[in-house]
């Protein structure tokens, strides 16, 4: 393992320089004027954490990544020719989409179990993390979309998700959810077009309402900007395997590909504080 320094004066980077970096960039080059994010994308530990003192079987729940997400994230940017930006770590790490005034940024428990390496995180350990992981991937994306601005005109953003088929004793219906805040011009009709499909159970701000709390990248990067954007959450059991993957990028292709094509959508919304 070859060890660099942390922007912390004196400290040993959690990242050794043979990992993996913090963000992928897939499809840089893509032409759409869109960007399609996927905060959750990876169950992956530096080394130096040690599995949080995880077992590879809790590692590979939903409490470490979004199931599925990835690969669907993956596929819908290359169908809607657009560039996608994926996380490099797990959730449990830090939470990219998450406020970092959040207690579950750096979760002490999820879903009921304990993370022992997220234990009374000291300061120091803390800001690493959110130097190392959290800010290179928001400044990535950030300088994604001002280039894609740059380029383009005003960006559109679609934030991709996956959710457990159950949640408690709740068996949850939904096929997939659209969430959204204070902005509809993308949310609005792909619901409508999702819900055309009668095989479909579709949410609206189900299985999460997007104001309870609204997320980081929603926050800063959609809304901050006044930029269209979409959340889009998929059930994970229908993204479980490589067929399912696949459907579900069509499926969703198909509904945003109207959607995403009306030149109306692409201004700056003004919102009040």
């Amino acid at each position: 393992m070859i060890h660099k320094y942390s922007q912390v004066s004196g400290v040993v980077s959690i990242l050794a320089e043979d990992e993996q970096p913090p963000f992928e960039i897939f499809n840089p080059g893509g032409e759409a004027p869109v960007v399609v994010t996927c905060d959750h994308a990876s169950n992956r530990v530096p080394r130096s954490l040690h599995d949080l003192g995880l077992g590879a079987d809790q590692l590979s729940r939903h409490i470490a990544w979004d199931i599925g997400c990835a690969e669907v994230a993956r596929r819908l940017a290359a169908r809607l020719d657009a560039p996608a930006i994926l996380g490099g770590y797990s959730r449990l790490v830090v939470d990219l989409n998450r406020h970092l005034n959040d207690p579950t940024s750096m979760p002490a428990v999820s879903d009921g179990v304990h993370v022992p390496g997220n234990q009374d995180i000291s300061h120091v350990h803390a800001t690493q993390r959110i130097e190392e992981i959290f800010l290179p991937y928001h400044n990535a994306l950030a300088a994604l979309l001002a280039e894609k601005h740059a380029s383009c005109g005003v960006p559109a953003i679609i934030a991709v998700h996956s959710f457990t088929p159950v949640w408690g004793n709740f068996e949850r219906p939904w096929h997939v959810g659209v969430l959204w805040n204070r902005d509809r011009r993308i949310a609005g009709p792909l619901i409508e077009r999702l819900r055309s499909d009668d095989s479909l159970c579709v949410g609206d701000n189900q299985p999460y309402h997007a104001r309870e709390p609204v997320g980081y990248g929603m926050d800063v990067h959609a809304e901050g900007n006044g930029f269209p954007h979409a959340l889009l959450e998929i059930r994970q059991d229908l993204i479980e395997d490589e067929p399912g993957m696949e459907r579900w990028a069509c499926l969703l292709h198909e509904a945003l590909r109207d959607v995403l094509a009306d030149r109306s959508i692409y201004y700056r919304m003004e919102f009040d504080s």
